[in-house]
């Protein structure tokens, strides 16, 4: 491992903003700041959710767009969420979080109807068979989503990913959901949606390639 990215684990441990739950917790259940949020943001405002936060430009910008909400970013890999943590000290933002940890132990780290909304940006497609079930948007995932939640709970799918796009419509058809849109290229539709215009590090990439962006939101039917 690189001096580089020692430093930033090394810094990480000292930033207020950036969680990283104990293993045995997540596993034993007994992180004590799940279902307390709000307490580390000491106030009541709604939660959203970003999952694969990656650098976390989508946290940190929609922290900046709605100041009333909270946001809180999950990604396991430390350096990327340095990142972001640097960009929250800059900003000098109070309603950012980031927790580095794996997505799968989400119920671990919050209580039922904890969470207002999840933003699911430019995750890894999983193409392989073998690997379907690491998809964020598989059947197992979806109903990890639905404990944390609260109803009505918006969740929104934003990927370069023509195949995570198809196969995430086609779950939703065959359970419990409604869903509000389905745009195969944001910058070729009409809907707007200040959101979706904030651009990622790899969604800048990908828009080099000429790779249309796609964007699901979807609800469960309770």
């Amino acid at each position: 491992m690189s001096r580089s990215k020692l430093k930033k684990f090394e810094q990480l441990q000292y930033m207020s903003h950036v969680v990283q739950p104990n293993r045995d917790d997540l596993l034993n259940d007994s992180f004590l700041i799940k279902g307390n949020w709000n307490k580390q943001f000491k106030n009541s405002n709604p939660i959203v959710l970003e999952l694969g936060c990656g650098k976390g430009e989508y946290s940190v910008a929609l922290a900046k767009m709605f100041p009333n909400l909270n946001f809180i970013g999950i990604d396991i890999k430390g350096s990327r969420i340095h990142s972001g943590a640097k960009a929250v000290e800059l900003e000098k933002l109070n309603n950012v979080i980031f927790i580095r940890t794996q997505i799968e132990y989400i119920e671990s780290l919050f209580a039922n109807n904890e969470i207002h909304e999840i933003w699911i940006t430019f995750p890894d497609p999983q193409i392989k068979y073998n690997r379907r079930k690491k998809r964020l948007t598989h059947p197992l995932m979806l109903e990890k989503y639905h404990n944390i939640l609260m109803q009505n709970g918006m969740i929104h799918l934003k990927t370069d990913s023509l195949f995570l796009h198809g196969y995430t419509l086609g779950v939703l058809e065959k359970n419990f959901f409604k869903v509000h849109k389905a745009i195969s290229n944001i910058y070729e539709n009409q809907y707007v949606d200040d959101r979706l215009l904030i651009k990622t590090h790899y969604e800048n990439i990908f828009l080099k390639d000429s790779q249309p962006i796609t964007y699901l939101s979807f609800s469960f039917l309770y």
